[in-house]
């Protein structure tokens, strides 16, 4: 039941979707669901608040800076190649966090926390997408602005897969990959997950593994590889990716993706499978339709999301900029602008 009371450590850890079937999931509806883009790949000191959607205001983030009068300047926000959301769940008068990615770098995610002024102190959780180094990069900086206090965090087991990018005619180039023994050092306690979970006393589904039903998205090119223990081979899936997803009461499902490697047609389709909510009400994050190898498929995507026709979509990280324009176009009253900072409210009808 998704009261909102589980403040101990225990809400943010995943437990297994109860009954004899866990298809569809009930996922009890919330009042209101804040996300707030720690990091995207792009930061807009000029964008607007307006209609449930909040900017941080122009000199956010207050540096030391001996040029200037005074000796401070508002150096707004970092943005870098990584992804990083802080989620907030609210019903009744309880409200509890779940951190979804870290970003890139070491300190970017957590620079931005406190140029933000946020406060992790409550976070209940952790969720990567996936294992890719551009989400989960910014552990040392959430480790250091929390302490080294256990924190659980909720990952699918071949998230510590080994994977390189090989380009013909180009030397290979292997992808960092998570340690699981660096982790847990820093406080965090790994919970794997295939299957589908929930977090924050049933509030927050985690999909765990997407079905891939969709004919036109394929994944990932040949050059991203991965190492099975005996050689290196065409890794298409990222098995490990997986999305967010929260049931807003009366609105429709909000679904959080990382970088969307699943598609974001078959993680949105597969939500509502899941819940058996037939509306799509947002959907935010990473949607990797950028770059010659995923460009020709932008056409049938925008079509199948025109069709579900959400409130609010926001493409960010991967989404590449023609993804941009053709959904900008296709759903002009839904689309948005990503930029770090940038905090969605969506609440109840």
């Amino acid at each position: 039941m998704c009261t909102g009371g589980g403040a101990g450590r225990g809400a943010g850890a995943p437990r297994p979707v109860e009954g004899p079937a866990v298809d569809p999931i009930r996922l009890p509806p919330v009042d209101e669901i804040t996300i707030t883009t720690l990091v995207d790949n792009t930061f807009d000191a000029l964008l607007v608040s307006a209609g449930g959607v909040d900017r941080p205001p122009l000199g956010t983030g207050q540096v030391e800076a001996p040029q200037f009068e005074g000796g401070r300047t508002g150096a707004g926000l970092v943005a870098e190649h990584g992804f990083s959301a802080l989620v907030s769940v609210r019903r009744g008068t309880t409200r509890t966090s779940v951190l979804f990615d870290t970003g890139v770098s070491p300190e970017g995610m957590a620079g931005n926390v406190e140029r933000l002024g946020l406060d992790l102190a409550d976070l209940q959780g952790v969720v990567l997408s996936h294992g890719h180094f551009d989400h989960a990069g910014g552990f040392p900086g959430l480790a250091r602005l929390r302490g080294r206090r256990g924190l659980p965090l909720t990952v699918h087991p071949a998230v510590w897969t080994r994977r390189r990018v090989s380009v013909p005619g180009a030397p290979p180039v292997e992808l960092p990959t998570l340690s699981p023994a660096a982790l847990a050092g820093e406080g965090f306690e790994v919970v794997e997950r295939r299957q589908p979970s929930l977090l924050l006393e049933g509030c927050v589904l985690v999909t765990g593994e997407i079905d891939r039903t969709t004919e036109f998205e394929r994944g990932m090119p040949p050059s991203h590889q991965a190492w099975d223990g005996h050689g290196w081979h065409h890794d298409a899936a990222v098995v490990d990716d997986q999305a967010l997803v929260v049931h807003v009461r009366g609105r429709g499902l909000v679904v959080l993706t990382g970088c969307g490697h699943a598609g974001v047609v078959n993680i949105a389709r597969h939500a509502m499978r899941l819940t058996g909510v037939d509306r799509l009400y947002a959907l935010l994050g990473g949607f990797h339709l950028g770059g010659p190898a995923f460009e020709p498929i932008i056409g049938p995507t925008v079509a199948a999301l025109a069709e579900m026709a959400p409130d609010l979509l926001v493409p960010g990280h991967c989404s590449g900029w023609r993804a941009q324009h053709a959904l900008a176009a296709a759903l002009p009253d839904a689309w948005v602008q990503s930029s770090s900072g940038t905090t969605y409210r969506l609440a109840a009808a």
